[in-house]
């Protein structure tokens, strides 16, 4: 199914002031950005799918992913370390990792640092 031309307007996902600390699932973003988009749920589904499928793809390949005014996404590799267990003193060697990294823009810092602390 081909997209339709939309043009996205990124001012339009705002900070509100009343927020509710909650997660929302995946079925929940789609339905946000449509009604802001004023497109049809199937055609923000398919670019939503295409865009975290090109984001995966991008992180796979050890390249940073920037978004202007919210962040950066990039792979870090995180060294062995040696744990050990508080109650058995038992030592274990976990092994190197590759990890994502989120470092947030200044711009999205500032607009955070308005908002009411969550309890």
């Amino acid at each position: 199914m081909p997209i339709p031309d939309i043009i996205l307007n990124l001012n339009c996902f705002t900070i509100h002031e009343k927020i509710a600390y909650e997660s929302m699932n995946n079925k929940e973003l789609i339905a946000s950005m449509a009604l802001k988009m004023n497109a049809p749920k199937s055609v923000v589904a398919v670019l939503l799918e295409t865009t975290v499928a090109t984001c995966t793809e991008l992180l796979i390949d050890a390249k940073t992913i920037g978004f202007q005014s919210f962040g950066n996404f990039e792979v870090r590799k995180k060294d062995e370390r040696l744990s050990v267990h508080p109650s058995t003193q038992v030592r274990t060697l976990i092994p190197p990792k590759l990890v994502v990294n989120f470092k947030q823009s200044n711009i999205l810092k500032d607009k955070l640092k308005d908002l009411p602390h969550h309890d």
